[in-house]
This record gives C-alpha cells, sequence and structure tokens, in this order.
C-alpha cells in the first residue's frame, strides 16, 4: 500500500479500506459520524466500510446527502453528530458526501451560519484549525475532495459558494480503487471528467506553480489513457486505480486555482428542482470555455497536446466533445434538462464566483451570458 504524504496523509492502494480500524485509532475517534447517501448505502460500500469500524466504536450515520450538498443537510447532521457526543466523522461516497463531512465538522466548531466561512465573504480567514478530525473515504473518482481544502455547498440563500481552508482537509484519506469497480458506466465517464476538467483548468490558472502544473498534468494523462477503460470495463482494475489516482492528483493540484469551467458549473448546481451532475456539467461546459481561453495562456495548449498525444493544432474543444460522445455524455446542457430561463441570473453569480478570479482570461458577465449560451446548444 502507498502512504503519501502531501497537504495530507492518503492511505492508496486496493484493500486500503481494511485498515480503516486503525485510521480511527490513529486520531483517536471513539464515537464517529458516518456521512454517506442513499448510493453508497443501495451499493452495499457503506456496509462494507462499518464492518471495518471496531466494534468498540459507536457509529452514528448520516446519509441524506443531496447529489449537491446543502447548508440544510449539514445542519441536520451537525445535530446528529451533537446529540450523538460524536468526536470525529468519516465520509464515504463521492464529492458530496465528504463535501458535506468538511461543513459539519465547520459547523460543529465555528459559529453562525456557513456563509460567513464562504471564500466570497472573506472567510478563509475566519477558519480555524479547531474542526473535529475526518476521515474521507472516496468512493468515486472525480473530485478528490479526499484532499482538498475547499467545500462546496449551497447555501441557505441559493447560492452554491465554495468554503475553502487548509483546516478543511481531511486528516487522513482512504484511497480504495476497488470500491469504485461498481461504479455506474455513466457516473464514471461524469466523476471522471470532473477530474480531466481539474487538472486542464489549474494547469492553465495563471498563478506561478511548476510543481502543482506537473502533477496537474500527470493527473491528465492517467485520466485521458484509462477513462474509455474504466467507463467501458468498472473491474478493469488497473483503470480504476489510475483514475482514482488521477483524480487526487487533480484536487491536489487545484489549490493553484480553477477557472471558468467551475465558475459556470457552481450556479448551474444550485438550480432548484435540477439536480445536475458536477462532473458532467464541466464535462459539457469544458469545450466552450477551452475555445474562450485560447490565445490567453501561452503554449500551455500546445504542451497539453504533447501530454494526451494529440498533433500539433488539434482543437481542445473538438477533442473534448469527441471524448465526451464517446463516453456517452451529453452533449449540451439542454440535453442535461437545462432551459433558457434557467440561466437568467447566472452570468452575474459566475463572474462572483471564486474560480472566475483564476481564469486565464477575465471573464465578464457578459462573457458568462454568451459562454452559457454556446454550452445549451
Amino acid at each position: 500500500m502507498a502512504v503519501i504524504s502531501y497537504l495530507t496523509t492518503v492511505w492508496f492502494d486496493f484493500g486500503a479500506v481494511d485498515r480503516l480500524g486503525e485510521a480511527l485509532d490513529q486520531l483517536a475517534i471513539r464515537r464517529p459520524l458516518l456521512v454517506a447517501d442513499r448510493g453508497v448505502e443501495a451499493a452495499g460500500i457503506l456496509e462494507r466500510v462499518r464492518a471495518r469500524i471496531p466494534t468498540d466504536r459507536i457509529v452514528t450515520s448520516f446519509l441524506d446527502t443531496p447529489a449537491n450538498p446543502t447548508e440544510a443537510a449539514a445542519r441536520r447532521a451537525l445535530e446528529l453528530f451533537r446529540a450523538e457526543g460524536c468526536d470525529g466523522i468519516v465520509a464515504v461516497g463521492g464529492g458530496s458526501p465528504i463535501d458535506l463531512a468538511k461543513a459539519v465538522g465547520l459547523a460543529s466548531t465555528h459559529p453562525g451560519p456557513l456563509r460567513d466561512y464562504a471564500l466570497i465573504e472573506g472567510g478563509l480567514a475566519r477558519i480555524r484549525h479547531t474542526l473535529p478530525p475526518l476521515v474521507a473515504i472516496p468512493t468515486t473518482a472525480g473530485t478528490g475532495s479526499e484532499v482538498g481544502r475547499g467545500a462546496v455547498i449551497v447555501l441557505e440563500d441559493g447560492r452554491k459558494v465554495a468554503l475553502v481552508s487548509p483546516h478543511l482537509i481531511p486528516k487522513l484519506a482512504i484511497c480504495d480503487p476497488e470500491l469504485t469497480t461498481g461504479l455506474p458506466p455513466a457516473l464514471t465517464a461524469g466523476t471522471g471528467m470532473d477530474a480531466i476538467a481539474h487538472c486542464l483548468e489549474t494547469f492553465l490558472a495563471p498563478a506561478v506553480n511548476p510543481p502543482a502544473e506537473a502533477i496537474a498534468l500527470d493527473g491528465l494523462a492517467r485520466a485521458v489513457a484509462h477513462i474509455e477503460r474504466a467507463t467501458r470495463d468498472g473491474r478493469d482494475r488497473q483503470a480504476r486505480w489510475e483514475m482514482m489516482m488521477a483524480a487526487m492528483e487533480g484536487a491536489l493540484a487545484f489549490q493553484k486555482g480553477l477557472g471558468a469551467v467551475h465558475a459556470m458549473s457552481h450556479p448551474l448546481g444550485a438550480l432548484p428542482g435540477k439536480p445536475l451532475h458536477h462532473g458532467t456539467l464541466n464535462a459539457v461546459i469544458l469545450p466552450v470555455v477551452l475555445a474562450f481561453n485560447a490565445g490567453h495562456v501561452g503554449d500551455k495548449y500546445e504542451r497539453i497536446r504533447r501530454v494526451v498525444g494529440l498533433p500539433p493544432g488539434t482543437d481542445l474543444g473538438d477533442w473534448v466533445r469527441e471524448l465526451n460522445a464517446r463516453l456517452g455524455l451529453p452533449a449540451s446542457l439542454r440535453a442535461m434538462g437545462v432551459v433558457e430561463a434557467d440561466l437568467a441570473g447566472l452570468p452575474e453569480l459566475a463572474e462572483r464566483d471564486h474560480c472566475n478570479a483564476t481564469n486565464p482570461r477575465p471573464a465578464t458577465a457578459a462573457d458568462y451570458a454568451r459562454l452559457y449560451r454556446e454550452a445549451l446548444g
């Protein structure tokens, strides 16, 4: 088993989840709150994880994590955390349960509404080190939230915002690719494209951070080489290992910043009554943003082409569209159920999103209005 120490400690390999009891011992967690969702429960993964928790621990479960985690859900989980005297959290699932678990931990030791801790509200400086220990166990290969310093939450006022702090990084990530082998093809593809979007956007972000860019390019190469294999055959162990590694690398790298793809997908993910999958949104939006940023990234598009084995001058937007089609993903926002009326107010939210600040080309609300229309199809 690989033990990776970078931002946090990661246990990475098939069978890593079998050491969950050891993880709880290291972090002195006796009464864990287990945060997951109904999909993880239905897939039998939750039962497998619970079986690895020593019988002398008192386990409380919160399974009602929404597809796009909300402040309301975090408050309900917090009530359970406090009522049961929990002293730590184990998050099991994709980015939604892990992000929700981060919000629960934050709210357990920080007063007031979560908006006070949103990055766009100056919350970074308000988040202290006093959060309860969190063990993150990803069951998808996409968000990389298990090693990320952020949590994306839909606030009570309807905004989808990021809570960002080094103190939100889980104390330990247990990355077991075996837990992803039963993921359906559509989710494999959507979460995998989330990892690809992370690697691309953080590589293109203008901040000077060569180590993060090197990690992003390595993750991109792994993901592009294996996403179709993993989608085609979920039991392909090498492909699952490589995709989980790529997802983790994407999140390690996006400490450098993301860009307009995420600035656009965050408001869409908060649309009421439309639980739009974040990674699939990124896949659909990515081509129009790549076209928008062309000419503002120096030689980076050519470096991307070399890493993924494309001929010089290949249109990267077209390449992503063709990859999406091979993966069976929708070709447009309209194909995902988004209509023109849904776009009202979204360009302004995208302009204010924290990811907009690190896009390589400055984008205004007017720019985002055009990009949304192009992605709508």
